[in-house]
């Protein structure tokens, strides 16, 4: 009995070695990637939306065009069924994070991820040939997001797609973008580019919570009012298929203007201010090379 229990006692007494890796696994899995980890893992996914075909490009922003409208249509229909709740402007604005959550989930083009992916590359190698290739990228796949959130204006207000209700809905919700002065959707465009930006660089570090995360950095747009060109684009084209806008301040006072904010904000803020932040781990003739 003695020699059993013995016996029994050794077998569950728990090995160092084991409980060791144990603990160095769990910090691991806990442990934030460090800013050179993240920046690598942008860079590298940039290098192969660089080398993707126009044709996968087009169709992918064609795509997020699309996707992204959901954003304006639950925004709408939160704003007519909350139509008398004190709260409503705020529970309405939850309806923005839908478009975003599934497009930058279904990883397709949105023009303003690219604003950073796609522009990483080109600082650290600082090539003209990828410079050019990002400047393509990027006419392609804005002019694509654009189609596609003009596609799914027309069929909302001229194709029945949407019930009437909803669409004024869609209107109403939109109305505040169109108020802006083409100066005010430039300013409120930088705040944008900069919190999409700022996704893309968290996602890597994100996995299991990136639908809160996504969720709470758009909803800060929504409930701050600043301008994202391409779910301003549908908001905008609602309004003047609906004849409530000219062509004139479409494009010239609101999407153009929303544009630069937002390239500002991504690529001008949060892109240089995140290579600055490892350009001496990277550089190879930087200190932290040596």
């Amino acid at each position: 009995m003695s020699d059993t229990h013995s016996s029994d006692m050794q077998y569950e007494e728990p090995d160092s070695a084991t409980q060791k890796r144990e603990e160095a696994g769990q910090i691991a899995r806990h442990r934030s990637l460090a800013a050179r980890a993240v920046y690598e893992v942008i860079n590298q996914e940039g290098r192969r939306e660089l080398n993707r075909p126009m044709a996968s490009l087009w169709w992918s922003g064609i795509a997020a065009g699309i996707g992204i409208a959901a954003s304006v249509l639950a925004e709408g229909i939160l704003h007519v069924k909350f139509a008398t709740h004190p709260y409503q402007g705020a529970i309405e604005n939850m309806g923005y994070t839908v478009g975003f959550i599934l497009v930058i989930l279904s990883r397709v083009q949105l023009f303003t991820e690219n604003t950073i992916t796609v522009v990483l590359p080109v600082l650290k190698d600082k090539s003209l040939s990828l410079l050019y290739c990002a400047m393509r990228l990027w006419s392609v796949v804005f002019l694509a997001n654009i189609v596609g959130a003009m596609i799914i204006a027309a069929l909302a207000v001229h194709g029945g797609m949407v019930k009437p209700e909803y669409v004024e809905g869609m209107k109403a919700v939109s109305k505040h973008f169109a108020e802006y002065s083409a100066m005010e959707s430039f300013k409120y465009g930088v705040p944008a580019g900069f919190f999409i930006a700022a996704i893309v660089w968290m996602l890597p570090s994100s996995e299991g919570f990136e639908i809160f995360m996504i969720f709470l950095f758009t909803y800060l747009i929504a409930m701050g009012d600043f301008t994202h060109v391409v779910a301003g684009s549908n908001e905008a084209f609602l309004l003047w298929l609906s004849g409530d806008i000219s062509a004139a301040k479409t494009w010239l006072g609101l999407i153009l203007p929303s544009f630069l904010g937002n390239v500002l904000g991504g690529t001008g803020l949060f892109a240089l201010l995140a290579y600055g932040q490892v350009k001496a781990e990277i550089d190879p003739s930087g200190e932290g090379a040596r």
